[in-house]
């Protein structure tokens, strides 16, 4: 017995965790200082880290320095480090000191909170907080807790569709009765994010009824009011039932902005829950001079941001509002017995179990709380703004190239162009080449940026909002991109 007690795991060691935190935090803060000295995007090849790492767990202890080598070693040359200055694919995923802080704090107090009574600060600030925001963004009243609706942070966007068209479906099945299924019909842009083709998926719609409305050009890839009304009459004329509309405010492609108002008087119209993916440009909505962009969210039944992408928190934060939230309750609710409690039972409080696929939830609203008192509504405004003046200053280098187009007008800070054809014309050649530049500039280790296809087009894709980037590092990543391109331009 008293060998056994000696090797008792003690593993929450309140000095240990002094000393080991310590050393944790100035590891990540020596990787941010030095963090410009690895290639953006990682240069390994599919299974390296097989080779590096044994093949199975160790029996005894090992000591945090040889954990940490290993780290700077084997683990840091896998990463894409999307902290970088220089990455600019994809859309942001911020980071900051004080989500960091909330991050930690979060970790250590360890909650579970899927319910008030499991944790009651947790489920409290949630709903402080996704009020806060709510009204930085000037949502209307009925997205705030003290009424019918509220906010709840989800993992992701994906997440948010999903729930929100679980509420729709049901809604929508209590009126009609439940084997009306196979009849409904979901509409969205062909710029939707694919989330919204998965969560079709799982919430059981028929393929066959995905209207994805072809966006093009003319509207900056904006939704036509007109073309969603054509196809909703369609569908109601052959007897189906239109019941779920996505609406987007920045999408990934090319930052479109669909016309919120229009396009909810149709699903008002029509019976249909509306939702607005504003996943990456709602961050920017909370400065007044881009609140214009999230006009019509009145019409909306649910909104959503990630906070996690360009609001400095680090990821996981997707913001999620309603306006009634016993739809979510009423499909997503779950009350076994080992789970009743006084104030839930007495419906006197909010459980976000219920507005949730998982049952545990993190204390995620610490690190953005954390965020918005550290920093200041005003301070992440001109956070925000800074971004949106390099994307402008990019957008106007590339203007001056002859060798390079805008493709799309930039309205955020995500700049969308490409190498322009050659005097043949040649859309495949033209498409070909742009890819020899993206895969150029990415090898290279200097930037990371992505693509995507608009109109067949082949189109390179800069978004700005690393914390970091400043204007040197948009100027370089410029140089970098006109230099691996001179070498593919026609001699």
């Amino acid at each position: 017995m008293e060998t056994g007690s000696r090797n008792v795991l003690k593993p929450m060691d309140s000095e240990q965790l002094r000393e080991y935190g310590h050393r944790m935090v100035d590891f990540i803060a020596d990787y941010y200082k030095t963090i410009e000295s690895f290639p953006v995007l990682s240069q390994v090849q599919p299974g390296y880290l097989h080779n590096l790492l044994p093949d199975s767990a160790p029996d005894h202890p090992e000591t945090v320095e040889q954990v940490l080598d290993d780290v700077k070693t084997k683990i840091l040359p896998g990463v894409t480090h999307w902290q970088s200055p220089n990455f600019f694919a994809y859309y942001p995923s911020n980071s900051s000191v004080a989500g960091f802080l909330g991050e930690m704090l979060s970790a250590g107090l360890g909650i579970v909170g899927f319910s008030w009574v499991t944790s009651p600060a947790a489920t409290e600030l949630e709903m402080i907080v996704l009020d806060w925001l709510a009204k930085l963004l000037n949502l209307p009243n009925q997205f705030l807790s003290k009424g019918k609706g509220g906010g709840v942070i989800q993992g992701s966007a994906s997440e948010a569709v999903l729930v929100v068209m679980i509420a729709a479906r049901d809604k929508v099945l209590r009126r009609v009765g439940k084997n009306s299924l196979g009849k409904l019909v979901v509409y969205s842009s062909d710029q939707t994010h694919s989330a919204l083709q998965k969560a079709c998926q799982i919430a059981g719609i028929h393929p066959e009824n995905c209207r994805v409305l072809k966006a093009d050009s003319s509207t900056n890839y904006a939704l036509r009011p007109e073309l969603l009304q054509e196809a909703v009459s369609r569908d109601l004329e052959a007897g189906l039932i239109p019941f779920f509309l996505c609406g987007n405010v920045g999408t990934t492609s090319s930052t479109a902005v669909d016309p919120l108002g229009a396009l909810g008087k149709i699903a008002k119209s029509n019976e249909m829950w509306f939702h607005v993916d504003a996943a990456y440009a709602g961050s920017a909505c909370i400065c007044p001079e881009y609140r214009k962009y999230i006009d019509g969210v009145e019409t909306a039944d649910s909104f959503n941001m990630n906070a996690h992408k360009w609001f400095l928190t680090n990821f996981d934060c997707s913001l999620l509002w309603v306006k009634d939230q016993y739809a979510l309750t009423e499909a997503l609710s779950t009350n076994p017995e080992f789970l009743k409690n006084k104030a839930s039972q007495a419906d006197l409080v909010v459980d976000y179990k219920d507005w949730q696929i998982p049952l545990g939830r993190r204390f995620r609203s610490l690190k953005l709380w954390m965020v918005l008192r550290l920093y200041g509504a005003e301070t992440l405004k001109n956070y925000i703004r800074n971004h949106i003046k390099l994307a402008k200053d990019l957008e106007q280098l590339v203007s001056q190239d002859p060798n390079f187009e805008v493709i799309t007008p930039r309205i955020f800070a995500l700049v969308c162009f490409r190498m322009v054809p050659t005097d043949d014309n040649d859309e495949k050649k033209c498409n070909r080449r742009n890819l020899e530049l993206l895969e150029a500039v990415n090898s290279s280790g200097k930037l990371f940026i992505s693509h995507t296809a608009l109109s067949g087009k082949i189109v390179l894709r800069c978004a700005i909002g690393a914390p970091l980037t400043e204007e040197k590092h948009v100027k370089e990543t410029w140089k970098v991109i006109q230099e691996k391109a001179s070498y593919l331009l026609p001699k």
